[in-house]
């Protein structure tokens, strides 16, 4: 296989009071049993209400810390002796919503009430500008009423992915969702658009690769005005792998000469370093250790694999994984790391990527996925949950993991195909 095919491959495939890489299952008996209800007016469409209250459940068991009843059920507001207790539904929780329309925006009013006594414990109105953004209403009263109850945060819920998706030969959009892909929004289109990386934890700016033009050129865009500002090109390739978290630094991949390292770019004085300087391939660099550090994958082992280095090109190369013989692509996060592997076809099946974790102070190897391509992992914030793209049977859906359940959930893309995604 030629270097330039292995290249593309690996880029395009590519805390706790107890350690994550051993499997810790909750007791779905410890759950609180909750349900849901609609007290909507009738001069909110069904539609609306019924897609509410799916997101609503459906949030509530990808947060892990909640039972919920997975069942429409309608009341009034105030609500009577039936509603307020739900006898005959055994729950321990009832969360009620109210929506309504004010112009093109949204209200929901919400309660929280204690189903073996009735009484409010939480009483909560929540308003956003567009109706579309509806999704974003419903992540936000999960993540509160996860915050209420004293659950670990769920806060992630909230933030914006921004994916490219494969729609034709050389062509792709941008497209900036929720997590469950029930918003989407084009924000780039037009010829082939790949790799959008978030530009800072506002989420209101992103960079992408163009391939449009004589050379790959990497842009930044504005989402508050739409405004397109062109940081650097290069021949051969381009790609922004990592954003330091002030935002001032960028790891790019770039292969000007046709050999493919690794460079740290300041966005402020436009000053271009270069990281990595060897023979073969080096590419999708990720910031670790307070930005002092990286991992990335390399083919020095002649194959692709997890590495990691200080950011000068002196710096001497750490293996940082050492199961698997295809490990292209990768995330990291304090001491953890999780990276994608191509599986033994005998065991597996033909042309299967697995997820996999480990720890950087244990030696525990957990396998997070079981068949399919599983690639692009990315890391929240808080450690303990992890996206991901998943290829089955013809479809691409966004995957999350929930380390500390054990439990993974898949939201498909109804048409087309996901190249890369952050969050």
């Amino acid at each position: 296989m030629s270097k330039k095919i292995i290249l593309m491959l690996m880029l395009s495939l590519s805390l706790f009071a107890y350690d994550a890489t051993v499997e810790i299952v909750k007791k779905i008996d410890s759950l609180p049993k909750i349900a849901v209800q609609d007290a909507s007016n009738s001069d909110v469409s069904m539609t609306l209400r019924k897609k509410f209250d799916k997101i609503l459940i459906g949030d509530l068991r990808v947060s892990a810390n909640f039972n919920p009843l997975n069942e429409y059920l309608q009341s009034s507001y105030d609500g009577d002796v039936k509603e307020n207790f739900l006898t005959q539904k055994n729950v321990d929780l009832i969360l009620r919503y109210k929506l309504e329309l004010d112009g093109k925006a949204l209200l929901a009013h919400v309660k929280l009430i204690n189903a073996s006594n009735g009484e409010i414990k939480n009483e909560t109105n929540y308003k956003i500008q567009n109706t579309n953004r509806y999704p974003f209403i419903a992540h936000r009263i999960i993540v509160d009423t996860n915050d209420f109850i004293g659950a670990p945060s769920i806060k992630w819920m909230e933030q914006f992915v921004i994916f490219a998706k494969l729609t034709g030969k050389k062509e792709s959009e941008i497209v900036v969702s929720d997590y469950t892909l029930s918003f989407q929004k084009v924000v780039v289109k037009g010829g082939l658009n790949l790799f959008p990386q978030w530009a800072n934890a506002r989420q209101d700016q992103f960079y992408y690769s163009s391939y449009n033009g004589v050379k790959p050129t990497l842009y930044r865009v504005d989402l508050s005005n739409g405004e397109r500002q062109k940081i650097i090109t290069s021949n051969g390739m381009l790609v922004c792998s990592d954003v330091s978290r002030d935002g001032r630094k960028l790891l790019l991949t770039m292969a000007p000469n046709d050999q493919a390292d690794i460079y740290e770019y300041d966005v402020l004085n436009k000053d271009l370093r270069r990281v990595t300087k060897y023979s073969g391939i080096d590419v999708s660099g990720k910031f670790i250790d307070d930005d002092t550090k990286m991992v990335f994958i390399s083919d020095r082992l002649g194959y692709p694999n997890v590495f990691s280095k200080k950011l000068n090109l002196n710096a001497s190369v750490e293996q940082m994984v050492y199961h698997g013989k295809n490990n292209s692509s990768v995330s990291a996060n304090d001491n953890y790391i999780v990276y994608s592997s191509r599986e033994n076809s005998s065991e597996f099946g033909r042309n299967v990527f697995n997820l996999y974790l480990i720890s950087t102070k244990t030696d525990f190897i957990r396998q997070l996925t079981a068949n399919g391509k599983n690639l692009y992992p990315r890391f929240s914030d808080d450690v303990d949950t992890i996206m991901f793209i998943k290829e089955y049977k013809n479809q691409s859906s966004l995957g999350i993991i929930r380390l500390s359940a054990n439990k993974s959930f898949l939201f498909p893309l109804k048409a087309g195909k996901i190249q890369s995604i952050d969050w």
